[in-house]
């Protein structure tokens, strides 16, 4: 309704909405001064009259609330109240928000808000005292928009128990708030133990960065029992590798995204996490070294030494406008496709429960059935350090070593080559030894 100066002869004048005839839901009505700006009377189709406020927050949010009745709060009241809660938010304050902080009625959604606008800002602290990386926030927002709110959004932190919150769990572990693939790039929202148990972790430290500032007085999430998830300990078998393998060549003569193709034997040659191996941009490759010097990755920033086989596989590939190794199809970032890539190798492959970390495991377990130490393995893939001996372990030659020759056992597999491993597993002698053999022979011959 038009902005009109908001008097008592204009309220009890206001009207109820009339019903309407077309089956759509009356909502309420409202009318605005137009001396306050942010001050009106909402008309329910009950005929109930309250004054309310309306105003964006710092952070560009739509706020209305209700601060008092029409027949128990006269207007002059009301205005001299709107006044003081709309100057307050003039000065950057959210009164609403403080009322409900105040009052131990701030939502689970209004929490979830603030934390998100503040580790955004970097004021929040995360794992080694550092603000959180954005890729982690990604999947706090993801896991915050698509479980947290629909299930605790409306409930107030205050009257949260952990029952509450363990339900909550359940649902999600058993999909009730999964969702499936909107179009044909949207993601799909999937439920499950494992999903259910990082939410829920996700979760309490929200509220643990919120007791930390005195933002609520407790964390009702305190003692709360998380499902314990079945480790993915998926791996190939060398007989799943040459599969995949033969598969992504007939698949390439037929047409099949060829940067998909080689971001896939990326993963398999360096045992990088999918987002490592899709990122890694042309500057970082060392060639003389034989390492990417990644600025920052999920245990910081760190030189991750490869095999030259994963060497000549980024300088094979074509260069364009673009930083990195694997562009996208369109726009400056990175290619995003590989797991729908993968996910038609593999059902031509007719190998099932294969993800990008799947293929980080396979590296792994050909680096152990090749003889290498946990300690060498751990430094290849990355993992954070743990010890003072293994912040050396980034560079020196057996390192060098170790991850030339797994890449080159998973070259090999994958091309359908016979592998040194395969060979003296078969009892054949090593190419070296039958040199050395032959060589014998040749002195022991008269």
């Amino acid at each position: 309704m038009a902005a009109e100066k908001i008097t008592k002869r204009l309220v009890d004048a206001l009207k109820a909405p009339k019903p309407s005839t077309d089956g759509v839901k009356v909502r309420e009505t409202f009318v605005w001064d137009k001396e306050l700006r942010g001050f009106g009377v909402q008309v329910m189709p009950s005929g109930l009259k309250s004054f309310v406020i309306q105003y964006r927050t710092a952070e560009g949010r739509l706020r209305r609330s209700v601060i008092g009745r029409f027949g128990l709060m006269t207007v002059e009241d009301a205005r001299d109240l709107a006044h003081e809660k709309l100057v307050a938010v003039s000065k950057g304050v959210d009164p609403v928000a403080a009322e409900a902080e105040a009052t131990g009625r701030t939502t689970v959604a209004e929490l979830c808000d603030w934390y998100l606008t503040e580790a955004e800002a970097g004021r929040i602290l995360g794992r080694r005292r550092r603000p959180i990386k954005a890729s982690t926030l990604t999947m706090d927002r993801s896991r915050i928009e698509s479980h947290i709110k629909p299930l605790l959004g409306r409930r107030q932190v205050g009257a949260l128990k952990l029952g509450d919150i363990e339900a909550a769990q359940a649902d999600i572990a058993t999909g009730k708030t999964a969702k499936a693939r909107k179009g044909s790039r949207g993601g799909a929202t999937t439920g499950g133990e494992g999903v259910a148990a990082r939410t829920l972790s996700t979760l309490h430290a929200i509220f643990e960065h919120a007791v930390r500032v005195g933002k609520i007085p407790d964390n009702p999430a305190r003692g709360v029992r998380k499902l314990a998830s079945t480790p993915r300990d998926r791996r190939l078998s060398r007989t799943e590798i040459e599969r995949l393998g033969k598969t992504m060549r007939e698949l390439a003569a037929e047409g099949e995204h060829p940067t998909g193709l080689a971001a896939i034997r990326l993963l398999l040659l360096t045992g990088f996490r999918r987002l490592e191996g899709l990122g890694v941009e042309r500057p970082w490759l060392d060639e003389e070294e034989g390492a990417v010097r990644f600025p920052d990755t999920k245990s910081g920033a760190q030189i991750r030494v490869i095999g030259q086989a994963a060497v000549n596989l980024l300088l094979e590939q074509p260069r364009t406008e673009s930083k990195f190794f694997f562009p996208a199809d369109w726009g400056d970032g990175h290619f995003i496709g590989v797991v729908r890539v993968l996910d038609r190798i593999c059902e031509r492959a007719k190998l099932t429960d294969v993800t990008p970390h799947t293929l980080r495991h396979t590296f792994a377990s050909l680096a152990g059935d090749l003889g290498f130490s946990e300690l060498t393995i751990a430094a290849l893939l990355g993992h954070a350090s743990r010890g003072v001996t293994q912040r050396y372990v980034h560079m020196d030659e057996a390192l060098k070593m170790a991850a030339d020759r797994v890449a080159q056992e998973m070259a090999d597999i994958l091309d359908g080559k016979e592998t040194i491993q395969h060979l003296r597993r078969r009892g054949a002698p090593h190419a070296q030894e039958r040199q050395e053999a032959g060589q014998q022979a040749m002195l022991a011959t008269p």
